[in-house]
């Protein structure tokens, strides 16, 4: 059994995923038995909180077991996970602020697997957020993608513009007011039919930026619900993307710099 308390207004499943991964894996099947209470009464759906209403999960020892990540690294300064598919930066951070202070410098997508890092004091979290802004903390992805290729490799450049309401990014080919410039490289390392094994690397980090870009060149992300090609998804049985966040490398100018060099592996393949 698990206690915790909204802090604003939500949906349960939206609350569940910002801060319990353990309950988000199973919410479904806690929802049918009834195994959730919401202030005290027992729901069936992913009914809407206040800000301030208490939310118990009658999660089992096993379901309270499942690991959202592994650890990749750890030290007193920085903490790096490997995340598993279906947990959100937000559980994550949440789950792991209960064992000591913790800070997130960056997010993955909730259906994005690999690494994702954190600091553990203030003045780690300002060296990493820097790394992160001025892109001395290098991001390398691996991705399925619909091989629709017109070259091997290339540096793509385009415009996305972001809509909060719809959670959606769209990508375009010329600048505007309210767009913002994206840069994504990418090398095709394995043809596979009609697919390809591709490695990405970010050149800047926009929401949803290699779903969007992937899908705005004709090779969308396998597995992509939102910007995929749905045949291709139904093919092969796929509901989430199959895109790993691979490799990260750091070079720091500060007390982290003890790390620079180092390249972390994500334990995810494709």
């Amino acid at each position: 059994m698990k206690t915790f308390y909204a802090k604003e207004n939500c949906t349960l499943k939206e609350f569940t995923s910002a801060v319990y991964p353990q309950g988000a894996f199973c919410l479904n099947a806690l929802l049918r038995n009834r195994d959730v209470k919401v202030n005290g009464t027992r729901v069936k759906n992913s009914v809407p909180l206040k800000a301030g209403d208490e939310v118990v999960y009658y999660t089992t020892p096993a379901q309270e077991a499942k690991s959202s990540h592994t650890a990749v690294y750890e030290d007193e300064n920085i903490y790096i996970a490997d995340k598993q598919s279906g947990v959100s930066s937000e559980g994550l951070t949440s789950e792991l602020s209960s064992r000591g202070e913790i800070y997130a410098v960056h997010r993955l997508d909730t259906n994005t697997e690999g690494l994702i890092a954190f600091a553990k004091n203030r003045e780690a979290e300002k060296e990493l957020l820097c790394a992160f802004r001025e892109r001395t903390a290098v991001k390398k992805y691996i991705a399925l993608c619909k091989n629709n290729f017109k070259s091997k490799s290339g540096t793509l450049t385009a415009y996305l513009v972001k809509d909060a309401e719809k959670s959606e990014v769209k990508i375009y080919s010329s600048p505007s007011a309210s767009a913002e410039k994206i840069i994504t490289e990418y090398r095709v390392a394995e043809d596979r039919g009609d697919i390809a094994l591709v490695e990405i690397t970010l050149h800047t980090g926009k929401t949803h930026q290699i779903r969007a870009h992937m899908a705005f060149i004709g090779c969308p992300v396998l597995g992509d619900g939102k910007y995929g090609d749905g045949a291709l998804n139904k093919k092969y049985a796929v509901v989430r993307q199959r895109l790993v966040a691979k490799y990260l490398t750091f070079s720091f100018k500060g007390k982290l710099s003890y790390l620079n060099g180092r390249t972390f592996e994500s334990s995810f393949g494709l």
